[in-house]
């Protein structure tokens, strides 16, 4: 099983198989448009734009499971990432991580890469998962982790 074996539903509502990503390096990230790491969103975009032509993608999964920081519909979400942030990298539809109804995308993610002491729950919003060109979890990073931090990593993995 990789994350190509899921389906997720993009911010218009269209279903979006993972497996369209096969062979890309990803950053999956649970966002919100309230919250105080919400300005990651441009250095999530400088990412997206330095690295998409080489086989970088970022997919954002608003998410309205912390402190209610995602209260926006879908065309809200897509309007102010656009308007705030210049977003161009894929937006999917509002998600839960945790819980009962956690899609099961996350649920993968989190029992591939579990938090520190094992932990599987996503603590708050703009935790992100990267995954490798073969689709296997290749680490998470802590909302507190600024996206240019993984620069490194996400070079490594494209072999630039």
């Amino acid at each position: 099983m990789s994350v190509y074996d899921f389906t997720v539903k993009t911010i218009r509502g269209e279903e979006k198989s993972m497996a369209d990503y096969k062979g890309k390096v990803l950053l999956i990230v649970n966002t919100a448009s309230k919250c105080g790491f919400t300005p990651q969103y441009k250095e999530l975009q400088e990412l997206y734009d330095e690295y998409k032509d080489k086989g970088f993608e970022v997919l954002a999964f608003p998410c309205n499971q912390f402190g209610q920081q995602e209260p926006g519909s879908e065309s809200e979400i897509e309007r102010f990432c656009q308007l705030n942030y210049g977003v161009t990298f894929p937006l999917f539809a509002k998600v839960d991580v945790n819980g009962a109804n956690a899609h099961p995308l996350f649920v993968y993610l989190t029992e591939k890469a579990p938090g520190i002491l094992g932990t599987k729950a996503i603590k708050w919003n703009f935790t992100k998962f990267l995954v490798d060109k073969n689709g296997n979890v290749v680490g998470r990073f802590a909302p507190q982790t600024k996206p240019s931090e993984l620069k490194q990593e996400i070079e490594k993995l494209l072999n630039v």
